[in-house]
């Protein structure tokens, strides 16, 4: 029971991103041959709703669901740690066909060879942790 709101809200992320086509191959590869704007549709409406939330809780101080404020803290602004992440992202992403979130919409909605992108994730997580403390950040 203490999990059920992260249960339900798991749930409602996979109905809006499979109803959205947003897990869908060909929609992703659409997006990185400029061939159809639904994809950046859907990025920009998401980018430009987290920009008005977040300038709403700043503005009005407001707090998360056990009563404590939320805050955002600064981080070091690096061009090269930018350009490296977002460029290792997007091969990937590119190169299987969809990003993190939807692997799990994919594997739920019977796509099994997802498997393969998923076990990728968690081992390169994995390996990340391993090395983390020798990178530079």
């Amino acid at each position: 029971m203490k999990f059920l709101k992260y249960i339900l809200a798991g749930i409602l992320f996979g109905i809006v991103m499979s109803k959205s086509e947003a897990i869908s191959w060909y929609r992703i590869q659409e997006m990185f041959r400029f061939q159809a704007f639904h994809m950046y549709g859907i990025i920009g409406t998401a980018v430009t709703l987290a920009a008005l939330l977040t300038f709403l809780i700043k503005k009005y101080h407001l707090r998360d669901i056990q009563g404590n404020p939320i805050v955002f803290t600064d981080k070091e602004r690096s061009v090269t740690r930018y350009l490296a992440g977002g460029t290792i992202f997007g091969l990937g992403w590119a190169l299987v066909g969809a990003c993190p979130g939807p692997l799990f919409v994919n594997l739920g909605q019977g796509y099994w060879p997802i498997l393969v992108a998923i076990l990728g994730a968690l081992g390169g997580t994995f390996v990340y942790g391993v090395i983390q403390e020798k990178l530079p950040h």
